[in-house]
């Protein structure tokens, strides 16, 4: 890998731990789940070769620290993060922007609340389940979620959580997924990260209700992506709904929801066509 250089950022209520590689008009990427900078290790040299690559642990996980612990976790507060790096390492020009999962919640609302500052915004599957004509139910599965965190502990309320993600639709068992040697190298981390993912980004984040009409007035600069193994699973059925309402075309790439993590060569691929057919103006509808 690039070796790259390392930087903390004091923001509010928190110090954010980032890396940067390459060189070239820059590219923030916002990692999902309890991953953060590390998500990406298996994709960003290729993205460094032809763009400055910033990469974050979000606040509160793995190097990020919070000033309060216990403090709540809001989308805005975490995009305001973003803006930050974004106005530290490129301070004149819009930026390229790529969100996954809750990552790519921050990203929307990043574009909506900034759009001086983003050129472009890829979003891999954000779970904005308040778009859903079923929200309701989504909500009490969060309620249930939060309820057995606090009755029976992390690992009972991640399966409820993880049941709710599947489709209702689904078939047939999926094949186990077999995580790269990095990615399972991560999950000592990713273990360590998930009490304070799902006690207080999950619910904070998948309560979040994009602003349809401001991101509509923006769509020319958002591309949503969904995960071609993901279909009727609860992300991807939102991002859909979500692509519905923007009257815009749903790409998809490699992999499902963690496609990033399962397949990183051809995700990373996937996403730098994407942006380039942006750059060149070129049709990006369909599968990449």
């Amino acid at each position: 890998m690039i070796d790259p250089t390392v930087g903390s950022l004091r923001v509010n209520g928190a110090t954010l731990h980032y890396e940067v590689r390459g060189q070239g008009p820059l590219l923030l990427l916002i990692p999902g789940g309890t991953g953060g900078a590390a998500t990406f290790e298996d994709i960003v040299d290729g993205l460094a070769a032809e763009y400055t690559v910033a990469t974050y642990d979000p606040r509160g996980m793995s190097r990020s620290m919070l000033d309060e612990p216990e403090a709540e976790q809001t989308v805005a507060e975490h995009a305001e993060d973003a803006l930050r790096i974004i106005e530290l390492l490129s301070p004149d020009e819009p930026v390229r922007v790529f969100g996954a999962s809750s990552g790519a919640i921050v990203a929307l609302h990043l574009l909506s609340a900034h759009p001086e500052r983003v050129a472009r915004v890829v979003a891999h599957e954000p779970p904005v389940v308040e778009v859903l004509p079923d929200a309701a139910d989504h909500r009490a599965l969060l309620a249930h979620v939060r309820g057995t965190l606090r009755a029976q502990g992390l690992m009972p309320a991640m399966t409820v959580f993880a049941a709710g993600l599947k489709g209702d639709g689904e078939s047939a068992p999926k094949p186990e997924i077999k995580l790269p040697p990095r990615a399972a190298g991560r999950a000592e981390q990713t273990m360590a990260d998930l009490p304070y993912f799902v006690g207080r980004i999950v619910p904070g984040f998948m309560s979040y209700a994009p602003d349809i009409r401001r991101l509509k007035a923006l769509s020319n600069r958002l591309t949503l992506v969904g995960g071609q193994d993901s279909q009727g699973e609860l992300p991807y059925r939102a991002t859909a709904r979500l692509a519905e309402h923007l009257g815009t075309d749903l790409l998809h790439f490699p992999g499902g929801h963690i496609g990033l993590t399962t397949h990183p060569t051809e995700f990373g691929e996937s996403l730098r066509k994407t942006l380039h057919a942006w750059t060149s103006g070129s049709d990006v509808s369909g599968r990449i």
